[in-house]
């Protein structure tokens, strides 16, 4: 693209998206799309969520990081059939070429199947890179107010 205001714009959207759809993946996708979103190399920083029952965790690499996930998933935290949503808002994203950060304020919902209730908030700080197959997480870190 050789207007870089329009890659600018173009590469913000596309990950804005990406953190949409991890959050969708995370409640209700297939692992392997879900492991699709991140680079091979990813780290996933968790501090304790006594809301929901986990420890201080630190993923690292992606075969880590979705252990957890599946981990969370047999738990009952979220994933297909828990009645959960991550709801990722006020998503603020920042490029330098192929390498990005940005800051999201998430909420997480259970009981969708009868009485939705919010159980934690916080904020992701991430950070992307640029893959030959698009934009991929980096780095999360998940932050509790």
């Amino acid at each position: 693209m050789d207007d870089p205001r329009l890659q600018q714009i173009v590469d913000e959207h596309e990950i804005a998206k990406l953190i949409v759809r991890i959050a969708q993946l995370a409640d209700t996708g297939d692992l392997a799309e879900y492991g699709r979103c991140f680079t091979d190399d990813a780290e996933w920083h968790l501090p304790a969520a006594s809301a929901v029952g986990l420890p201080q965790q630190a993923r690292r690499g992606l075969s880590d990081i979705l252990s957890g996930a599946q981990e969370r998933r047999d738990a009952g935290i979220q994933g297909p059939g828990t009645h959960t949503h991550h709801v990722p808002t006020t998503t603020m994203v920042d490029v330098t070429g192929d390498r990005a950060s940005s800051r999201s304020y998430f909420r997480y919902y259970v009981g969708l199947d009868a009485e939705p209730r919010l159980v934690t908030m916080g904020e992701y700080h991430d950070e992307f890179a640029r893959t030959p197959d698009g934009w991929r997480l980096r780095r999360r870190e998940i932050v509790h107010p």
